[in-house]
């Protein structure tokens, strides 16, 4: 609707300086932790968290981000990454997309030699995405009260680079996910399809059992950090 239009388009107006051309982008967090979940689970990332959703997911676990944050611009955000001398960098949000200099800041994460993956609700269009980047798209479930705002535009740009994941709540969400496997093809797409169980909503064990069951070509992902950090911003 209009307000969640008029939240991407507050981010969306920052000037680049005269003085300095880098792109300008407002930022909730930097920090260095282990990735909690995707292909790259386990892995020490250095993630870089954009201001800013359009969505508004029943279960998002990242509300702080939706407002605040520092302007930072790419010269800089890339000097902070760089201190933590990881390979690996994730950006995420909110919804990084929402900031069209989110596309730059992902092709100088790329140009400087980081392997990179983008956290991207699937709501905004990934055309312009640095081809290098792994993208991780995010399809709503039915229980996040969003699945109406997936942009279906975005799975045939998807290939062997990239991830999808569904954030599963319930059996409804569980099926609905099954039946969005087949009828787009996402296991012979995307390099994992990534089921992952609302925390504290889902069991996972009955997830797994469900995956089992119906032998889905899919991955069953923890969200690692919850378990070492319980969510604490900053890991």
């Amino acid at each position: 609707g209009p307000a969640a239009w008029g939240r991407m388009r507050a981010f969306s107006a920052w000037p680049r300086s005269a003085v300095n051309p880098s792109p300008v982008l407002r930022i909730s967090e930097i920090f260095h932790s282990l990735q909690g979940e995707a292909r790259t689970v386990g892995l020490p990332t250095v993630f870089v968290r954009l201001t800013g959703c359009p969505l508004r997911c029943v279960w998002c676990d990242t509300p702080y981000a939706f407002s605040g944050g520092q302007l930072m611009d790419v010269d800089a955000i890339l000097a902070e990454v760089a201190r933590h001398s990881a390979r690996h960098v994730c950006v995420t949000g909110g919804e990084p997309l929402a900031q069209p200099e989110c596309l730059p800041l992902l092709t100088a994460l790329c140009d400087a030699g980081y392997a990179v993956s983008l956290e991207t609700s699937g709501a905004l269009d990934i055309g312009a995405v640095d081809a290098r980047v792994s993208r991780v798209v995010d399809l709503k479930a039915p229980d996040s009260g969003e699945s109406h705002r997936n942009r279906y535009e975005n799975i045939p740009l998807l290939g062997a680079h990239d991830q999808v994941k569904f954030v599963i709540g319930s059996r409804r969400d569980y099926d609905w996910a099954r039946f969005k496997c087949d009828e787009l093809a996402l296991p012979a797409r995307v390099s994992d399809v990534l089921f992952s169980p609302v925390h504290g909503a889902l069991e996972p064990r009955e997830l797994a059992e469900w995956i089992l069951a119906d032998r889905l070509r899919v991955r069953l992902q923890l969200q690692l950090h919850k378990y070492l950090w319980n969510n604490e911003p900053g890991h």
